[in-house]
This record gives structure tokens, sequence and C-alpha cells, in this order.
């Protein structure tokens, strides 16, 4: 067994320790797990490395930024129109509120490629209107982080590409882009029914109802005081779409700087959505936003998202180190070598990827580990496509929801403001709901459309 091994169980053990024994935060945790990793690999020579290239990763900033423009924009009155607005068409329904977060997130995931970017531009609507419609903070978090999160495998996600890429390289000229496409959707349409079915059941089991006649709000009385309230998910959709479908545009104008664009757009989008539902709000909202006032907002903020962040950037540390000392490939190479059957690998490659997800960005995965994975499944008698289709599903969707790291569960939280243990207790729910359909898919147990 390789010695990769120890090096995770090193990390989780310092972190489980730390967290359950010791009452530490996780972020402390997580950075003394950096510590020690850094001692016993030897690597204290890369430490700055390591550091910086956490400082640079986008996403991180990601968080800071939406969670601190959630709390500004809780101040002005557009959210609530807006939530009246979901309430008078879905509350009707036991967990209306929570079947938008599903199909809205999901779509809006594959548009920004990132989780938890996706959880807070869909989450200041959809965890407010699902509060308000009986939902347990804990409850709705979860809802909106693992709606969240399947974005990075429905196209045109960015994971996406990479994945493709490592099977083009295995099969040259054997399988086209429109091929797989039609596989990721097949395999989307399962998960996204799981989640549904998921929902209905965890209603039930909260005993959430559908809101009475009489609480609802009139669609037409929404509509008259809040139609304004309408154009607010236009306007952080349409970037989105813009960049997606007209990619070649930006492109040919811009040469490199078009992957700067898509890498800057999560972040001068909050701050578009505050102007916006400022002035969409009226005169006597933005009369309040004074310069004193926006600040202590700010401050406010910041103390909900100082310890997320913190613990996201030194995970980030944590897989830094981990990808600079091959530990993905050294296992990977390890389970290869077991010559294990289909049926076997499809309980294996998840789990494998699951735990490295706790840790290691979906889209490192996919790049180091991808064409592993492809060539492991292909040599025990599986579909390649199949398991190229899968990467992204096992590996980015995630990511984001897998504790310690889970940037999405922890993001959703802060909109939510529900509590820690809670949230990560049933969060374990919708992990291994996770697994067990991907590893059914793997081992050919589900049919799937793209493949018939």
């Amino acid at each position: 067994m390789p010695i990769e091994f120890l090096y995770l169980v090193i990390v989780f053990v310092v972190a489980i320790v730390g967290f359950s024994v010791l009452k530490r935060p996780l972020y402390e945790c997580m950075l003394a797990a950096f510590v020690v990793l850094v001692a016993v690999t030897g690597t204290w020579t890369k430490v700055g490395v390591y550091v910086w290239d956490a400082l640079t990763e986008p996403s991180m900033y990601v968080i800071i930024v939406f969670v601190v423009s959630a709390a500004l924009l809780s101040k002005t009155t557009i959210i609530d129109d807006c939530i009246a607005i979901i309430l008078s068409v879905f509350g009707r329904l036991r967990g209306g509120a929570g079947f938008v977060a599903i199909i809205g997130s999901t779509y809006m995931g594959s548009l920004s490629g990132s989780g938890p970017g996706n959880v807070a531009t869909t989450g200041v609507f959809t965890i407010p209107a699902m509060k308000q419609s009986g939902f347990p903070p804990h409850l709705a978090a979860n809802v909106e982080a693992h709606a969240s999160t399947m974005g990075n495998m429905i196209p045109p996600a960015g994971m996406i590409a990479i994945a493709f890429t490592a099977l083009d390289k295995l099969y040259p000229e054997t399988y086209t882009m429109s091929q797989y496409w039609m596989l990721l959707w097949g395999i989307a349409a399962i998960f996204i029914l799981q989640r549904i079915l998921t929902l209905y059941f965890l209603c039930r089991h909260y005993k959430i109802e559908a809101m009475k006649k009489e609480e609802l709000p009139s669609l037409r009385a929404a509509l008259k005081s809040g139609w304004k309230a309408i154009f607010l998910p236009v306007i952080v959709l349409l970037p989105f779409l813009l960049t997606s479908n007209y990619a070649e545009f930006f492109e040919q104008r811009l040469g490199a700087g078009a992957s700067a664009l898509n890498s800057s757009i999560l972040l001068f989008i909050p701050s578009l959505i505050v102007l916006c539902g400022m002035a969409l709000s009226g005169k006597k909202i933005i009369k309040k936003f004074t310069p004193n006032y926006v600040f202590g907002q700010i401050c406010t903020g910041m103390t909900k998202v100082v310890p997320t962040s913190s613990l996201v950037l030194f995970a980030y540390f944590v897989s830094n180190v981990l990808a600079d000392i091959n530990v993905e490939t050294a296992i990977g190479t390890y389970i290869g070598g077991l010559n294990l059957p289909v049926v076997a690998l499809a309980f294996i490659l998840p789990l494998f990827t699951a735990v490295l997800g706790m840790l290691i960005p979906g889209s490192t995965q996919v790049k180091i580990f991808g064409g592993i994975f492809i060539a492991i499944y292909a040599a025990a008698g599986g579909n390649p496509m199949l398991a190229a289709g899968m990467l992204p599903c096992i590996c980015g969707a995630t990511h984001g929801v897998t504790p310690p790291y889970c940037a999405c569960v922890y993001t959703a939280m802060g909109i939510a403001e529900a509590d820690l243990s809670a949230t990560l207790k049933e969060n374990m729910i919708w992990i291994l709901l996770h697994y067990f359909l991907s590893a059914a898919i793997l081992a050919g147990f589900i049919p799937v459309l793209g493949l018939l």
C-alpha cells in the first residue's frame, strides 16, 4: 500500500481529533493538519508556494464577497419581493420553495461552474423562501448546497471539458462531444430526480406542510408591489448566459483575457446584485445606504464569513501539498493494480473521490486522476464514456459538500444562519445517497440515457 494513504489518514486524524476531542474550531484543525502534513512530507521549502497558490484561488474570494453581499442585499426590499412571488406560485406545494431551489440552482450551477458562487447567487433568494415556508435552517442550507453542486456535472460546466479531454486522449476520435453531452444530461436527470425524491421525504420527516391559503401572498398583489424583483434574477443570469453561449465572441476580442473574464465574473456580480437591489427597492432604501451604514453591514457580514473563508483557505493549503506529492496518481495506480471487477470498482472509485473531495478541488481531481479512472474502469470491462461522464459527478458534485472542506455547505449555512452540527449531520444523508446512486450507475444497475 502506498505511503500516500498514510498522508491522507494523518490529515483526517488531526482534523477529527482536533474538532471532536479537543473541541477546537474546524479551521484551526485544518491549519494544524497542514502543518503536520508539511512536517511529515518534508516540504517546508514549498510552504510559500502552497500558501500563495491558495491565496490566488478565485473561489475563496467568491465565498467572501457573496456572503458579505448577502448581508447588504437582505437590507433591501427586493429579496422580500422575490420571496413573495416564489411563495405565491409554489407555496401551495409541500416544500415548494425547495423544489424551486433544486431546479433553479442546478441550472444556474451549469453556467457559473462554481458551487459556492452558485449557492450564493441563488441561495439569497431560495434559502429565505424555504425558511419562510417552514424549512428548518439546516435543511434549507443542505437543499441549496446539494442542488448547486450538480451544476458541475451538467453542460456547459467547465469541468466537463476537462473530463472529455481525458477520454479523448485515451480514445482519440472515438467519441464526440455531442455523444458525451447527451450522456451527461442522462446522468444529470437521474440525480435531479434523486434530489427531488430526497426533498420529498425529508419534507414529510420534518412535517413541512404547504402554506395555509391565508398565509400565501396573492400572486397578483406580489407582482403589483414587487414586479421589479423579477429583473434581479435576470440580471444575475445574464452575464453567465453571455459568457457561456458566446465564448468564441469573447475569445476573439479578448484573447487570453477571456479566461480572466470568466474567473472574475463571480467577483463583480455580487456588487452588481447589491446595486440593482438598491435601485429596484426605491429612493427610500437608496438613501439608507450611506457609507457608514454600508461599512457597518460589511463588518457584520465579515464576522460570519471569516471562519468559513479561513477553513477554505487552510483546506487549499492541504490540497496543494497533496497535489504536489501526487497523492491521487499514486493511489489511483495502486487501485488499478488490484485488477478488481467493475462492480467492485463502482463502489471503490466514488468512495475514493469522495474522500479526496474532502480536501482536493473536484477540477484538480479530474485533471490528475481522470485518465487513470477511465483506464482502470475500462480495463475491468466498463464503458469508458460512462466513466468519463461520471467523473464530474463523483469529483465535482461531491467536492463542495464533503466535510471538512464543504465550501458549498458552509456558504449555504451562513446565508441560512443554520447550526453547524445539525447541518453537517443531515449533510451525510445527502452525501450517502449521492454515493450509492453513483455506485449503482457505474455498476450498470441503472440504465442511463445516452448509452441505451
